[in-house]
């Protein structure tokens, strides 16, 4: 490897798992030679890795953690699971857009399902990298121009990034990562492939991750999306922790201790599809931090 004084931490971060998932474990002082780099500085990569949840420090080096992620479905896949917890998200979420508003919407078959639920919104600017979230207003704008109907009034300008196309088809890379630089959102609506404590929300796609971090950086207010099987899921890379999170919107299909968990971190937790009536759906272990069912 060359000298580490050319890599940001993230790619010899990205280098080093690499080597963990590729031989089983490696030791610091390895790592220091390949690297050229100085113990701290490895100590502290391994250290961002761990809270990552990605690999396990043992005595002198570290280790890969099994449940880590790095398959990534294609968009078909994903759009088969959860259908009815990511429609009620979607329902959920769509109230947190203001008409006139410029919303971003990262990629991902929840967004998706959001997407379709914010084309009657008069008034908003969409910026997207999601090829599938783009198609869903212009397949409404050619719908009713092919009834024949005026133009709607406040149809939605839909900003599609560029980039390169991943499996989920999410526009990613350094063409993504500029456009997104060079705008401000008054909210971000994102999807994760795994949400934790201590991972933060996460993906198996590096590039993608480098882009959802510019997403969060330009966004007001960040909402996440994730159905309830996406909690304790860790992917390859974090972009995000829970603490730069402003709402979550699950289902109803979160476990209590998790909502207790997450109403603990984040300003708001929103369930989707939680009863509004009786015994708090977080159970008696319910912190203090926003929370509030949808019907």
């Amino acid at each position: 490897m060359s000298d580490n004084q050319n890599l940001l931490a993230e790619q010899r971060r990205a280098l080093i798992l690499d080597e963990v998932r590729r031989r089983g474990g490696v030791r610091v002082n390895e790592l220091t030679r390949r690297l050229n780099v100085s113990d701290m500085t490895v100590r502290r990569d391994l250290d961002a890795l761990a809270r990552q949840g990605v690999v396990e420090k043992v005595h002198g080096g570290a280790v890969p953690v099994a449940e880590a992620t790095t398959h990534e479905p294609g968009f078909e896949a994903k759009s088969a699971l959860e259908l009815s917890a990511k429609e009620d998200i979607a329902r959920a979420a769509a109230v947190m857009a203001a008409r006139g508003s410029a919303i971003a919407l990262a990629g991902g078959t929840t967004a998706y399902a959001l997407a379709q639920q914010l084309v009657d919104i008069p008034d908003l600017t969409i910026v997207t990298n999601s090829v599938r979230v783009a198609e869903v207003f212009h397949s409404a704008q050619r719908t009713a121009a092919a009834s024949g109907a005026p133009p709607r009034p406040g149809a939605a300008t839909v900003v599609l990034t560029g980039g390169v196309r991943t499996p989920s088809d999410t526009l990613v890379g350094p063409v993504a990562d500029a456009a997104i630089r060079s705008l401000h959102f008054d909210v971000l609506f994102i999807g994760v492939h795994g949400i934790s404590a201590e991972a933060g929300l996460s993906t198996p796609n590096l590039a993608e991750a480098e882009t959802n971090r510019h997403f969060v950086r330009s966004a007001r207010r960040v909402v996440a999306l994730a159905d309830h099987t996406k909690w304790g899921t860790v992917g390859l890379s974090s972009f995000a922790t829970l603490e730069e999170v402003d709402a979550l919107v699950t289902d109803a299909g979160l476990p209590a201790a998790a909502r207790a968990e997450i109403a603990e971190r984040l300003p708001e937790l929103v369930v989707a599809g939680a009863p509004q009536a009786g015994a708090d759906p977080r159970g008696p272990a319910a912190g203090t931090g926003g929370f509030r069912p949808v019907g």
